[in-house]
């Protein structure tokens, strides 16, 4: 009977045949699948928490977007200043809450990135506000007309910096050496940028669109009721408000150029890329009406944006020899924000008040 027990042992494993327990060698068996498990388990999280996101993100913009357009804006208006204020503080508060969702599914890493990217393409896109107040002034735009061109043109920067980001992030994952390519593009732009002396300011009326607008469509100097096509004598006629979203839109672009190699150099997750760019995007055009008559007053912020962008393109070129860390990165634009913010506030330009554009279309 104990000899058969022993041979029942030995056939489970649980003592050899030199009649010893045979414990740990049962205890690797288990242990080698664990860890498999647990990477495989952690994957599908990480992804299903992205997908997430996603929803999330898609599901906060469609309603907002909805309730902007559909009842706060269902009728032409002009935009004050408290409600300038209002939807920006709507915006931001969306996009730290968005970051917190980012923190507690995919990680304090993950939310460091994206905190860095929304303060940098925040910094990116101040000087835009400046070029859309120039656009504006130029074909003297109705105010009651002007958030219809910001939020339509906001529509189509949601599509094209997807293209983008898409564009950028596949680039680099089948050619990793095209990374230094962005970052010296970056550099080189940023010393530029610090070296160029004092320029005229952008003289709209050389704008290539508005001349191919002049010579190839049907032009009118109406804005109607803020529409983008106008009939005129049963004849259709293109509208300067329509110009106005082709020249913003064109911009934009160009300044894709800088602003998504320059988040590429934080993050290569789609997710954060693309979300942190957008909901900056949408809080600080929100903001441009309450900014517009005032966006002078900063004139060390591009000084910090110029700093900023040689900083990320330093990083991407020593990105094989050095890994900068996230949360070192957004220190740094936060103290170069901070920075050209205050030394703007304690060195005010005297000749902040002078308005530069009185120009007309026609």
């Amino acid at each position: 009977m104990q000899r058969k027990l022993l041979v029942a042992k030995k056939r489970k494993g649980w003592i050899s045949s030199r009649g010893r327990r045979n414990k740990r060698q049962n205890k690797p068996r288990k242990n080698n699948r664990k860890p498999a498990g647990r990477y495989l388990w952690r994957t599908k999280n990480l992804l299903s928490h992205e997908s997430l996101l996603w929803s999330v993100f898609g599901v906060v913009i469609l309603i907002l977007f909805a309730l902007d357009l559909g009842v706060f804006h269902r009728k032409s208006h002009e935009v004050g200043i408290k409600e300038a204020l209002a939807w920006s503080g709507i915006w931001l508060a969306v996009a730290i809450v968005f970051n917190l969702l980012v923190y507690f599914w995919m990680g304090t890493e993950a939310a460091i990135e994206f905190a860095a990217g929304y303060l940098m393409e925040r910094a990116l896109s101040f000087d835009n506000l400046f070029v859309f107040l120039l656009i504006f002034t130029y074909f003297k735009v109705p105010s009651i007309h002007q958030y219809k061109v910001l939020f339509w043109g906001i529509l189509a920067a949601l599509v094209m910096r997807g293209i983008f980001v898409v564009a950028g992030i596949e680039l680099i994952d089948k050619f990793h050496w095209i990374i230094y390519l962005f970052g010296a593009f970056l550099f080189v732009s940023g010393l530029k940028l610090a070296l160029r002396k004092d320029e005229e300011p952008m003289d709209v009326g050389r704008n290539p669109v508005l001349r191919f607008c002049k010579r190839f469509l049907p032009t009118t100097d109406q804005y109607g009721d803020g529409n983008f096509i106008l009939t005129i004598d049963g004849k259709r006629f293109v509208t300067p408000l329509f110009i106005v979203l082709l020249i913003i839109e064109t911009s934009d672009i160009l300044f894709a150029f800088d602003s998504v190699p320059a988040i590429l150099g934080i993050t290569l997750n789609p997710t954060i890329v693309y979300t942190s760019n957008i909901f900056s995007i949408l809080g600080l055009r929100a903001l441009y009406f309450a900014l517009a008559g005032c966006m002078v007053m900063f004139r060390y912020l591009s000084q910090g944006v110029t700093l900023i962008l040689i900083f990320v393109g330093a990083k991407m070129l020593a990105s094989g020899f050095i890994e900068i860390p996230a949360a070192i990165a957004l220190g740094v634009i936060m103290l170069v924000l901070a920075a050209s913010i205050a030394l703007s506030l304690i060195l005010p330009d005297r000749r902040a008040n002078k308005r530069p554009y009185q120009s007309n279309f026609k």
